[in-house]
């Protein structure tokens, strides 16, 4: 029983003098790995040519684009489910064993997948990057974000930005990977994906055990030198705690869930269609010959886009130290929905240069919202089960993932349809956007401190986090 004594909260528990700012480097570790599920697009083409072996000239038992778009949906959606599920289990169990348990999952996703792919069975692939891969990811994104938060009351948006900045930054280095490896191993498998998978999944898994090993909570009597709980910047932060269960109870809790739900969607809904949108628009038609956007050069938006993703995470969840939650969420909807109706006229009057800048700004806030959220959640309910809080909450990305992607090819295919092309078949798509987040914005001016009668009564601890 003394490895599974390794894995117990007690075990983590830093003693005196311990220096915080050894733990976002264990928490960039989980969300560095499990950020490669951003970098998944670089599997469509090789996965749906297993069998021609050609990704321009598919075979009839080929798996389509459709099915294989799936599977990012169904780890998206899993990580939503699971991170609700598990959130008070692993509030109660500690950052160290709720790491392991995303390992685990993560790189075994992997695993299945492969023999998924191997066996040209869609159903083990769904299985095993979608399902077991998903609940890794869900397990794995909120597993730091609670320690953080206690670790770093007096930073809550520098500390949780600093760790979920590794998600958005993942795909950088799990799309070069994954493109290195199908390379290597192109001669000894369709496409290279099956070793390529089993590669990823042991390095991934090896990779969290940095993690895994040098998480450590703080103890429950533990604050910041010099520092006193304040509420200088927002009438909004509590001084109470309110349980996962009572959260859900109040309108706070559902207000912050379509904030979240409207921000990501549209967010995504650039992400989606970033590469075809820019090649579309500014075409050589559109340019005139040999002046329009490259195969080439809309890889290097897709990667500016995922640098701006990166980048705003930390930016504006350090920001919103300052400024507040609510102010940082103002500026994301009331920027955005100028930005978003601003979108097709760019495109329409050929600005490349502005439709770039314009698009990493809108990125950035997408990136930061997720950043940001921990810290409003710890403001409103207190860091009692904060984790657990963050977990429910992420339901609205997984509604997100579906709805987004759902709102986009819809609104494309149906523009194009009625003739129309370039910017203006994505023109409704933006106007969309820009319509949910007012949405986004009312619901965050809504949003006011929680009233105390959800407040847990008496002292509370770590330990008691999952009871």
């Amino acid at each position: 029983m003394a490895n599974v004594s390794l894995l117990d909260r007690s075990r983590t528990i830093a003693g005196p003098g311990y220096n915080r700012w050894l733990v976002p480097p264990a928490a960039l570790a989980i969300h560095l790995a499990i950020g490669q599920a951003y970098a998944f697009s670089v599997f469509k083409k090789p996965l749906g040519a297993l069998l021609s072996g050609d990704v321009d000239h598919p075979a009839a038992g080929d798996w389509t684009p459709a099915q294989i778009g799936w599977i990012f949906s169904i780890a998206i959606v899993l990580l939503g489910l699971s991170a609700a599920i598990f959130g008070k289990w692993l509030e109660r169990v500690g950052p160290r064993k709720a790491m392991l348990a995303s390992a685990l999952c993560f790189g075994g996703g992997f695993l299945i997948g492969s023999l998924g792919v191997h066996l040209h069975s869609l159903a083990l692939l769904y299985f095993g990057y979608g399902f077991v891969g998903g609940i890794g990811l869900g397990i794995g994104y909120i597993s730091p974000v609670s320690t953080l938060i206690k670790w770093f009351p007096d930073r809550k948006g520098v500390a949780t930005g600093m760790a979920i900045m590794g998600f958005g930054g993942g795909a950088m280095i799990g799309s070069p990977l994954a493109v290195a490896l199908m390379a290597h191993f192109k001669d000894s498998a369709p496409q290279g994906v099956a070793p390529t998978f089993i590669v990823m999944g042991i390095i991934y898994f090896l990779f969290m055990q940095f993690g895994v090993w040098t998480i450590r909570v703080p103890a429950d009597d533990w604050a910041p030198a010099g520092y006193v709980p304040n509420a200088e910047h927002s009438a909004l932060i509590t001084s109470g705690n309110v349980s996962a269960d009572n959260a859900i109870k109040t309108p706070q809790f559902w207000l912050l869930w379509v904030v979240l739900l409207t921000n990501v969607t549209a967010g995504i809904g650039v992400l989606e269609t970033a590469s075809p949108l820019i090649q579309e628009t500014f075409s050589d038609k559109a340019m005139g010959a040999g002046r329009g956007v490259t195969v080439a050069a809309a890889a290097g938006f897709v990667g500016l886009l995922s640098l701006f993703n990166l980048l705003g995470r930390f930016f504006w969840s350090s920001a919103s130290d300052k400024l507040g939650r609510k102010v940082t969420y103002a500026i994301y909807f009331g920027l955005g929905i100028l930005l978003y109706a601003l979108v097709p006229t760019l495109g329409q009057n050929l600005q490349l240069s502005l439709f770039v800048v314009v698009a990493c700004v809108i990125i950035s806030m997408y990136g930061g919202g997720f950043a940001t959220i921990p810290a409003y959640l710890s403001d409103l309910f207190g860091k009692y089960q904060v984790g657990a809080i963050h977990g429910r909450l992420l339901t609205a990305w997984s509604t997100a993932g579906v709805l987004g992607p759902l709102i986009v090819n819809y609104l494309h295919e149906s523009r194009k349809a009625e003739g129309f092309t370039g910017a203006a078949a994505y023109q409704t798509v933006f106007y969309t956007m820009a319509g949910l987040l007012v949405v986004g914005l009312l619901a965050n001016l809504a949003v006011t401190a929680v009233n105390a009668k959800y407040n847990e009564k008496g002292p509370v601890t770590a330990e008691a986090g999952g009871h």
